[in-house]
């Protein structure tokens, strides 16, 4: 019997003791074991209480359950597992996407894709816990590559003037205040192609992860390309995370980048992963791309052989000097597009990401200074649930950490852990005045309220109709379904 089935027998027998002390917020749990080939192996209540809300009744008897934190012992547990249903919703780990499947749930409307995603967010995770990550430019400036939207190209003439790597007792005293702040993750970015043959820099970088990781935190790079051995000496050293972008679609990708290849990109990812390194790859929205690109670019993860650990998506932070920012304030420029992202971008970006690959971290990355709390509010109930925070990403401006601490207390979130693996989930207004007056002050006029609708994915009431019947009646009962022979075992 595994640790996992261990903690979800406790997970059960918990909710049980929850129930008789709080009949009126969660039933009793209930497993349903057959010999049918599809059955239904366990069922819980998904989030009654944030955990700062719950009782201390039921507190006392309940403590936070947790999956490995290791990518690779977390898909094992669920070899076997076929699918997870909600409140109507059903989901499940694959890796044989269709473009077309990808493209329909992108698509659905704003309201239904929000649901979905935020149904499929509470089967994974708990939705009260995010993850923060501080990222450190240990190498700035003078990376050769032609990246379109980098401020640290020798292409391009930006802000950016080039730098040393740092020395490792400076990194080490970052990492230090970032976990005095509240992160759990360090990352450590050099503006280079590839790691190659720098074998003093390399053994520097060695020793900031182990130093890093002695701390106690997560440790992440990105250094560019990587060759197999190179991956295999950055795992020996305490390596959690390698981030290495796809940034866009393979199609819209030479638009971006000439000097290095969508393969080039694809086999550092290989090395990472066999290597036992979590994958970090995401993308960035605003470099021009369509609505097709941003497709692309989730069929490419979500097919990948093993899902990333984590999937940043940013939004692009335009910087004079560079193609990309040189276009977007060119106003006699047509520019397809380029820098012009809002939040409803981002979390159906958010949103799709999350239904498509439901174990992976969804990482709210760069552009998050441009958007108010309401709007992050609504990309986390898309699905995101990680931020880098620090007041610099690289080279460019992020909230600092002491705004982010009053974001997570005015949401009710809680940070990650380092070292640990996912929690296992414990277990509004319908109408509006259109028209540009209401009595004697002013209202959204009829035709930006039809916008809005379109937006959305609204459609009005009809007169004199009664509530339309919702898809579903279940509110907050998981279910987790196995396809296996007659001998059935808890995950």
């Amino acid at each position: 019997m595994t640790a996992i089935s261990t903690a979800l027998r406790g997970a059960t027998a918990a909710l049980n003791r929850s129930s008789r002390l709080q009949s009126s917020i969660v039933t009793t749990a209930s497993r349903s074991l057959s010999t049918n080939p599809h059955v239904v192996i366990d069922k819980y209540v998904s989030a009654p209480f944030p955990p700062q809300a719950a009782p201390a009744s039921l507190a006392a008897h309940q403590q936070p359950i947790r999956h490995p934190n290791d990518f690779l012992d977390r898909n094992a547990n669920y070899s076997d597992e076929d699918t997870r249903s909600m409140a109507g919703v059903t989901a499940t780990v694959r890796h044989n996407w269709t473009k077309p499947e990808i493209a329909e749930i992108y698509n659905l409307p704003f309201h239904e894709l929000m649901y979905r995603a935020s149904t499929v967010h509470r089967m994974y995770w708990d939705p009260a816990e995010v993850q923060q990550c501080t990222l450190l430019s240990i190498k700035t400036g003078g990376c050769t590559e032609d990246c379109s939207y980098c401020s640290q190209s020798t292409r391009h003439k930006t802000f950016v003037k080039p730098t040393p790597t740092m020395k490792t007792l400076e990194v080490l005293e970052a990492a230090k205040r970032a976990k005095e702040a509240g992160s759990t993750r360090f990352c450590m970015g050099a503006a280079w192609r590839e790691l190659g043959n720098k074998k003093n820099a390399f053994n520097n970088i060695l020793d900031m992860v182990k130093g890093v990781n002695g701390m106690g935190m997560e440790v992440c790079c990105t250094l560019g390309m990587l060759n197999a051995e190179q991956a295999r000496q950055l795992k020996e050293a305490g390596l959690t995370a390698y981030n290495h972008n796809l940034d866009t679609s393979p199609e819209h990708y030479p638009k971006v980048i000439t000097t290095r290849s969508y393969e080039d990109r694809l086999d550092t990812i290989a090395n990472v992963r066999d290597a036992g390194i979590s994958v970090c790859c995401g993308g960035i929205l605003g470099l021009g791309e369509k609505e097709t690109d941003r497709v692309g670019l989730l069929h490419v993860l979500a097919t990948l052989p093993e899902h990333p650990e984590s999937v940043p998506i940013n939004a692009l932070v335009k910087v004079i000097g560079t193609p990309l920012g040189d276009a977007a304030a060119d106003e006699e420029v047509e520019t397809d597009g380029i820098g012009d992202v809002d939040s409803f971008d981002m979390a159906r970006m958010i949103a799709t990401a999350r239904i498509v690959m439901p174990r992976t971290m969804v990482r709210l990355s760069a552009g998050r200074l441009s958007f108010s709390d309401a709007e992050q509010y609504l990309m986390f109930q898309a699905g995101a649930n990680s931020i880098f925070n620090g007041d610099k990403l690289l080279t460019t401006d992020n909230p600092a950490f002491e705004e982010d601490t009053a974001l997570f207390q005015k949401f009710g979130f809680v940070g990650k852990p380092a070292h640990a693996g996912p929690r296992v989930a414990q277990a509004g207004a319908n109408s509006i005045f259109n028209g540009d007056k209401l009595l004697t002050t002013d209202n959204p006029a009829f035709e930006e309220d039809t916008a809005l609708f379109q937006k959305f994915g609204f459609v009005g009431k009809p007169a004199h109709a009664g509530p339309r019947v919702a898809p579903s009646e279940v509110m907050g009962e998981v279910e987790i379904t196995k396809v296996r022979g007659a001998e059935q075992q808890y995950a």
